[in-house]
């Protein structure tokens, strides 16, 4: 799926949340622009506003995810992620289970 946004919101907070898991914003945008993404409302996290779960691959070949929100901001609708990170096993390989069904 390729996400429709027009920009990426990003502010100390949500780039040092992303960086701690060792991934810089340069990876995680080239990652969001993908068309072949996996994405769902991720309904646990989404108390204040709308959470997404984007998965797929990194540039690297590694399985990632990325939790994101999108805001709009005057005409224009702007993804901010919230956390990213590289899959730990057990997800790496349920998420190559389904893709696979795909």
């Amino acid at each position: 799926m390729k996400l429709a946004f027009s920009g990426f919101e990003w502010d100390e907070g949500n780039r040092r949340h992303c960086q701690k898991h060792g991934l810089s914003p340069k990876e995680i945008e080239h990652f969001l622009q993908q068309d072949n993404l996996l994405v769902a409302p991720d309904v646990l996290h989404a108390e204040q506003e709308e959470r997404y779960l984007a998965v797929g691959l990194a540039s690297t070949g590694k399985p990632m995810l990325v939790i994101f929100t999108l805001r709009k901001v005057d005409e224009t609708v702007r993804l901010r992620p919230i956390s990213a990170r590289y899959m730990h096993e057990k997800e790496a390989r349920k998420y190559e289970e389904e893709s696979a069904k795909i």
